[in-house]
């Protein structure tokens, strides 16, 4: 097999242990500079995965994000955000992590090493053919996330992946791959650096461009947004300030009686 681990090759530095603090800030900022660029080479499979899942949430579907380690934490993150930025179903956008919610927050030994859980996992949740299955692994070869495509395949169901090395297993079991090539980390191996970084920023812009798609944002604004702390509320008042060029106690009484930015301005408008 033609595949080469460039997420495991030796780091481009060396003797880190005898760098100050600095000189490490600095070179570990200069491998960041690169992942940026890695992911605009990646844009064209980025659009073609987003279609898809548009296309399948429009019509009742769901989008799951499925990892081991870093990857699943940061899909579960990504999931977990959804709600209250855009007042969707904690349904809508689901993160599984090999090993359970425990794993989550500590190492659950072998537990990516299972060709089978992935697929149990999705099938607890009723996984179907509405439904969209991203694998998130920066090596592209962890079986509790190939296996789980695989069996999705099989039945109809659309895959897509992120991951980090180029012709990787996974991307050759996704449909729609998505391959951000970042090289060497600067700690050899520690694929949570250059490669977390690169799946963070597309899982953002999954998740915010399929939201945009959705109808869940108005001009630039979280109009969707839960109103679930004082800081939220106070982003809604101004929201609606501008939106509607009220004063501050009127937006503030459209919110209290209306519950959402959306509603308020729905329900002010129509009384024009």
């Amino acid at each position: 097999m033609d595949f080469i681990k460039t997420t495991e090759q030796d780091s481009n530095y060396n003797h880190l242990e005898k760098m100050g603090i600095a000189e490490l800030l600095q070179h570990i900022n200069t491998e960041d500079k690169t992942v940026p660029l890695a992911v605009e080479k990646a844009l064209p499979q980025i659009e073609a995965l987003v279609k898809q899942v548009v296309d399948h949430l429009k019509i009742g579907g769901r989008l799951f994000y499925l990892g081991a380690g870093t990857s699943g934490r940061l899909g579960i993150l990504d999931a977990s955000e959804c709600p209250p930025t855009y007042g969707v179903s904690p349904d809508l956008v689901i993160g599984l992590i090999a090993g359970g919610d425990i794993a989550i927050r500590n190492a659950v030994e072998f537990a990516e090493d299972s060709t089978t859980q992935g697929w149990e996992d999705l099938n607890a949740l009723n996984i179907s053919s509405k439904d969209v299955v991203v694998g998130i692994a920066a090596s592209g070869t962890t079986p509790y996330v190939i296996g789980a495509l695989q069996r999705c395949n099989e039945n109809n169901i659309t895959t897509g992946c992120i991951t980090c090395n180029h012709n990787s297993p996974l991307s050759k079991t996704a449909q729609y791959p998505v391959e951000v090539i970042v090289g060497p980390e600067f700690v050899t191996g520690s694929s949570r650096m250059k490669a977390g970084t690169a799946q963070k920023l597309v899982l953002n812009m999954i998740t915010t461009t399929t939201m945009i798609q959705l109808g869940h944002i108005k001009g630039n604004k979280m109009v969707d947004m839960q109103l679930s702390n004082n800081k939220l509320v106070d982003r809604g008042v101004k929201m609606l300030m501008m939106e509607l060029h009220v004063s501050e106690q009127s937006a503030q009484k459209l919110l209290d009686q209306y519950g959402s930015v959306r509603s308020a301005i729905k329900n002010y408008n129509a009384k024009d």
